[in-house]
Formats: C-alpha cells, structure tokens, sequence
C-alpha cells in the first residue's frame, strides 16, 4: 500500500481524530518533502484570536511523522517510532491558513540505514516550519524522533 495525503487524511480521521476535527490535512508527501495544512477556525482557536499552539504542533508533528512512517514502510521492516523530545519557536500570530512542511526525509534514511545495520535505536531530528499565507513563518518545530528496529 502507497502512502497518499487521502490515506493519511483518513488515517487522523480514525487514529488521531483531535487532529481532523481541527482541521489537519496532508496535502503532499514524497520521499523527502511532507506539506501539512490546518486553517485557523473557532474548534482551533486560543483566547487571543489565533490558531493555539497545540494545534500547529499537531500539524508539524504529523508533517514529520508521515514521512518517518513513509520511510518505515517503504524500508519493508518493522520498526518502532517515537517522539523523544521537542521544541518549538513562535515568531508570528497564525492566522488564516498555516502550511507546515518538513524536507527531512535524507535524514530518516540515514538513520533506518543505521538501524537496520546495527540493530540499534537510533535519534533524528526533523524540523517543520509553519508558514502563513504570506509566506511568514510563523512557528517553527524540531522534533526528536527515536527508532529501533523490532526483533
């Protein structure tokens, strides 16, 4: 099975359905680029008119996460995934329509080379920036991804 932005959609749908119902959805993904998009609405909102910061991290997460799940099954092994760590900086308000991308999918396939050579776990870091319709980045988010391979 190919992972698409319509699998993935369905897939928040039913596993992760905080995120659909605000509003999260894959729009493109190959094997190093993954675009995410949310709009700023009531269900996402904080009490100073803008998206809340949650709701962008579910956004960058999942930005990272598809393409690490991408990777892990077009490796043909089962390997586990984790978040370890994050961090998370805001610049700008978001407002209206929020696209978050990620462009590390090298990354991951030098850390399941790895893992899959020495059997160890293994740690990477990816990044997804948040960008307004502008063009603005708004927030920007490193997540620490742990892998290992399953025995």
């Amino acid at each position: 099975m190919n992972i698409t932005p319509r699998k993935l959609n369905a897939f928040t749908l039913f596993k992760l359905p905080s995120a659909y119902l605000c509003g999260v959805r894959t729009q493109y993904i190959d094997s190093n680029k993954c675009v995410v998009t949310v709009k700023h609405r009531w269900i996402n909102q904080n009490p100073f008119n803008s998206m809340f910061w949650a709701v962008q991290g579910m956004a960058a997460e999942f930005s990272t996460g598809a393409l690490m799940m991408k990777k892990i099954k077009e490796s043909g092994q089962k390997v586990s995934m984790l978040v370890t760590s994050n961090t998370a900086t805001f610049t700008k308000k978001a407002t209206g329509k929020i696209t978050f991308s990620c462009n590390d999918g090298q990354l991951i396939d030098e850390a399941l080379k790895k893992a899959i050579q020495t059997g160890e776990g293994q740690t990477v870091s990816m990044k997804s920036v948040g960008l307004n319709e502008e063009g603005i980045a708004v927030s920007t988010f490193v997540f620490e991804w742990s892998i290992k391979v399953k025995s």
